[in-house]
């Protein structure tokens, strides 16, 4: 490993503990991996790209030492909390259309039997389109 990425390495490491401890000095102090690079003073994208295990470091450190979850796993959860939440709204309304389909239709057949059923030309209600008779 060349010498301006063990720097960073270690960099990185250094800002990792500050965080760790509350001492942050360049950054917000959040436990993330946007504060840990702007404390490193490392690119965001070298520290996801280059340094990939040591990102991963730092949020397992954030989960034993402090007994928090990070923020990223906060935000997934929440989503996918809400996207649950949406699926079984769907699934309860697909549901409710199914019913309502079955429903319509029973009341089409209802209405088919009783418009056969009267005689010709017997007046039809305003509310009643009647449908043209299919011939086989």
């Amino acid at each position: 490993m060349n010498q301006p990425h063990h720097d960073e390495r270690a960099r990185i490491r250094e800002a990792m503990d500050r965080l760790l401890t509350g001492q942050a000095t360049a950054s917000n102090g959040s436990l993330t991996v946007v504060a840990l690079a702007a404390e490193a003073d490392v690119p965001r994208m070298a520290l996801l790209k280059r340094h990939a295990d040591l990102k991963n470091e730092f949020y397992e450190r954030v989960r034993n030492e402090t007994h928090q979850v990070p923020e990223t796993e906060k935000r997934l959860r929440e989503t996918v909390t809400k996207l649950k939440k949406t699926i079984a709204n769907q699934r309860a309304e697909i549901e409710e259309l199914r019913q309502q389909v079955t429903r319509l239709t029973l009341a089409s057949a209802v209405l088919a039997q009783e418009i056969d059923e009267q005689p010709r030309g017997a007046r039809v209600p305003d509310n009643v389109v009647p449908f043209p008779r299919l011939t086989t």
